[in-house]
């Protein structure tokens, strides 16, 4: 599969962003997606992750009740959405995919097809 992100940019500490993440070639609903992000000078981290359906959904804690996942299958994209915005929260986030059946098992870890990135710049 072959992944997009895009949506990034420059935005006011408090502000929102939805970032996208546009799939082709394996069939899209098939597969999980997760959201990582890499601040300069740190490792990637988790951001969030939604199984294929949309049933399950996992968000990383530095994150959760400011940042949603969500997805479109018909659109082959998945999006997140990114509210109160602060400085901590500039990175290239990064979308990537796995097989739904190793997901369910670790929804965190071990996605094998990634993307290009998208850089969100939070200006305090």
């Amino acid at each position: 599969v072959q992944l997009q992100a895009s949506g990034g940019g420059l935005v006011q500490a408090g502000g929102s962003l939805r970032l996208s993440c546009g799939a082709s070639g394996r069939t899209f609903n098939s597969i999980a997606i997760g959201w990582f992000r890499q601040a300069p000078g740190k490792e990637r981290e988790f951001v969030a992750s939604i199984s294929r359906s949309g049933g399950n959904r996992v968000i990383a804690d530095s994150v959760k009740g400011r940042f949603t996942i969500s997805r479109d299958n018909a659109k082959n994209t998945a999006y997140l959405q990114m509210n109160d915005l602060n400085a901590e929260d500039t990175a290239v986030y990064y979308c990537a995919a796995k097989r739904e059946s190793l997901y369910l098992k670790s929804p965190v870890t071990g996605f094998d097809s990634w993307g290009q990135g998208t850089l969100v710049t939070v200006s305090s």
